[in-house]
């Protein structure tokens, strides 16, 4: 059976602030350093021929530190791609959650995180992250899947997000209440071009 693992990075340091990151490249807190490690023991046993990140330095470093203790003693070829880095988010960037609902509203900024189709001020939907995301897994991903290799994703909230909502065939409605928890990863069994969650 051929495996595809997606994995959130860990905790960041804006994510420990409470702030939006979207594209601002920031590194990994001790928490999300030790989140890593622990998605690194539970995928230790995979044999991974591949590995897909973002071009943040968080997912690559998420990637570097699970892979610290996989029992697979080949060295595993990683692949950046740009298209898999977290949905931007334009003016919210480097601003506090907190302070951003009470300028805006709860509701408001509830509508720009988890919404489909509709912006923040600036940035980009999750339907314009799926723009990028999901050619990337049909030009890239999957033909490794289907050649037999089992593959590694660390991406984003956002990204993977998208990526989820493709593969599951989740409606705009119930990918609202979709999250991706950090340094927890989610497996699927692929056969036949068809994807089984496990």
């Amino acid at each position: 059976m051929v495996l595809l693992v997606l994995l959130r990075h860990g905790q960041s340091v804006w994510n420990a602030a409470n702030k939006f990151t979207g594209w601002t490249d920031v590194e990994l807190s001790p928490k999300g350093e030790e989140e890593a490690a622990q998605a690194g023991h539970d995928l230790a046993e995979i044999a991974f021929d591949i590995i897909y990140t973002s071009d943040l330095i968080r997912a690559q470093r998420t990637a570097e530190i699970a892979m610290n203790y996989n029992k697979n003693s080949v060295e595993i070829p990683t692949i950046c791609d740009w298209r898999l880095n977290e949905r931007h988010y334009g003016d919210l960037q480097g601003l506090n959650k907190d302070e951003t609902r009470a300028k805006f509203g709860d509701e408001q900024v509830h509508i720009w995180r988890r919404s489909y189709d509709i912006p923040p001020p600036g940035g980009e939907s999750l339907e314009t992250c799926a723009g990028r995301t999901i050619p990337c897994l049909e030009e890239l991903i999957i033909p490794d899947l289907q050649s037999g290799k089992n593959v590694l994703v660390a991406a984003h909230g956002n990204s993977l997000r998208s990526i989820v909502m493709h593969i599951e065939g989740l409606s705009k409605e119930e990918v609202l209440s979709l999250e991706i928890p950090t340094g927890t990863p989610i497996s699927y069994n692929f056969s036949n071009g068809v994807f089984e969650k496990i």
